[in-house]
């Protein structure tokens, strides 16, 4: 979804002719996959982080067209909606201390970056869900001024062809309807691409779709929405009501929804992409001059451009990627399930605990995906989005007995997975200074049961208790967060409470 996009009306032939194109590029995938055409292992990870923009008061700032043109930088672009940035970071080799060389990276563009929002009264904020964020906010208006926003928001309305209903019950309930996407840009997100050769595909992509659950356990950062406490991640069952293009009829029918967990484990990447042709149809029906084909024939490289484009509008967690660098065409994991924040150093901690472990459970000689139904890591991942860092998980028994057994998910982590990632970045060949630093920030967590929205919640509710009003409390946690946050401390040394002083009476 990145490609630029012009606006403009689709007709039917439009449509058919998208949809023949899309099974010439399936077929082409299918050749290079047979032709061994793809890129050699070169270990290469990826992060794109998406950003919210705020002002001293906390509240959200429609500003990053202002913003972007004073940062001046290709590595920060547009986002859905006019508060939201991302920063995108430059491909970087697995080993070493790349942990450490990202974290100065980030920091610098970061910081950069909220300097030049300071020139307009507006600051960063790396956060799941901005907790400010109000109804009034989330309308198309303040959709970013770019015509492949537009131009989705039109067709995902059409093709509800209804108002969008969004219901999650937490701690608390949120009940209302919406009439465009644009409450799916309150997700902001941390997107983690891993390069992988065809082969090693599959064992890398059932993995990250079996510690789904973990990650977002230990991550979660998005406790609230338009004034209410819902789940301690809200963004997955967020981002799936404000993109779900099935009315109620087709929902009852059992159609998938765009935003989409899975439903099996896979032995080929083809797989996936032969999927999102099946269930999902065309929302950007833009056809490339390119014939993928006649490319192959004439030993060149095709783009793929329907197929990516049509990949980019399936909204899946673990998603498949097809990619061309410097003339060679490559496959890469995309792991999206980990909200924005709160620290840098979080940030790459979440990312050192990923790479090392999928890593490590796609080399086990038994997979986990082998030991356990696919429902149940769904299963696991809605638990872990709704309770965090408190959530019971289900996962395989060691040893003989075989079976599931549950477990709760800092039990989990401590005991099964982190030492599963400190083997997985030894064979990654990261050296042991940052392996044992970021890996020991998600030790530290479990070890406290405290993240990101743990944090939120109870900051939160200490204003309550001190008096604020609701809205009153959720601007100054956003502040206080802010405060922090700039600090780089990783969110498990967070004070809990308002440090500014509380209004009496």
């Amino acid at each position: 979804m990145g490609e630029k996009i012009e606006a403009g009306g689709f007709d039917l032939s439009d449509r058919q002719r998208y949809r023949d194109k899309l099974r010439q590029c399936l077929t082409g995938l299918e050749r290079l996959l047979a032709d061994e055409r793809f890129d050699r292992p070169k270990n290469l990870m990826g992060l794109e982080i998406e950003l919210n923009l705020a002002g001293g008061d906390g509240m959200p700032r429609m500003l990053n067209g202002e913003v972007l043109e004073r940062i001046a930088s290709r590595d920060f672009q547009t986002e859905l909606a006019m508060f939201n940035l991302e920063v995108n970071i430059a491909p970087h080799r697995l080993g070493g201390r790349v942990f450490d060389r990202l974290a100065e990276e980030l920091r610098t563009s970061l910081a950069y970056a909220d300097r030049k929002a300071a020139e307009v009264d507006a600051g960063i904020v790396m956060i799941g869900i901005l907790p400010t964020l109000e109804r009034d906010d989330l309308v198309s208006s303040n959709l970013s001024e770019v015509d492949r926003y537009a131009l989705l928001n039109e067709q995902i309305v059409a093709a509800r062809g209804e108002e969008f209903t969004l219901d999650i019950e937490g701690v608390e309930r949120l009940s209302c309807t919406a009439k465009s996407i644009t409450p799916e840009a309150a997700c902001t997100s941390v997107q983690l691409h891993l390069q992988v050769t065809p082969a090693r595909f599959p064992a890398l992509w059932n993995a990250a779709q079996a510690v789904a659950a973990a990650q977002v356990a230990v991550g979660a950062n998005a406790p609230f929405l338009f004034g209410r406490e819902l789940w301690r991640e809200s963004r997955p069952p967020l981002f799936l009501q404000s993109t779900d293009t099935r009315p109620p009829e087709l929902q009852a029918q059992g159609v998938r929804p765009r935003t989409w967990f899975g439903e099996r484990w896979i032995s080929s990447a083809y797989e996936l992409f032969d999927e999102n042709l099946r269930y999902f149809p065309a929302l950007l029906p833009i056809c490339d001059e390119e014939d993928p084909l006649e490319v192959l024939d004439a030993g060149g490289v095709p783009k793929l451009a329907e197929l990516v484009l049509h990949n980019g509008t399936v909204y899946r967690w673990n998603r498949p990627v097809y990619d061309v660098a410097d003339g060679v065409p490559h496959l890469r994991v995309e792991n999206r399930v980990l909200p924005a924040g709160p620290t840098v150093t979080d940030v790459l901690a979440n990312a050192a605990f990923y790479y090392g472990v999928v890593r490590a459970l796609a080399e086990e000689s038994r997979p986990v995906w082998t030991r356990m139904p696919f429902e149940t890591a769904a299963d696991n991942f809605d638990a872990a989005c709704r309770y965090g860092i408190d959530a019971r998980l289900q996962w395989p028994r060691r040893g003989r007995l075989g079976g599931l057994a549950e477990v709760d998910a800092v039990s989990l982590v401590r005991d099964e997975l982190l030492p599963l990632a400190e083997a997985g970045l030894d064979a990654w060949g990261v050296e042991p200074a940052d392996r044992d630093l970021y890996l020991g920030v998600i030790d530290e967590r479990c070890r406290r049961r405290a993240n990101g929205a743990s944090w939120q919640a109870a900051t939160f509710h200490q204003g309550l208790e001190a008096g604020l009003s609701r809205e009153e409390a959720l601007a100054a946690t956003t502040r206080r967060y802010r405060e922090l946050m700039q600090k780089g401390e990783p969110v498990h040394l967070w004070p809990v409470g308002l440090r500014e002083p509380v209004p009496m009476g």
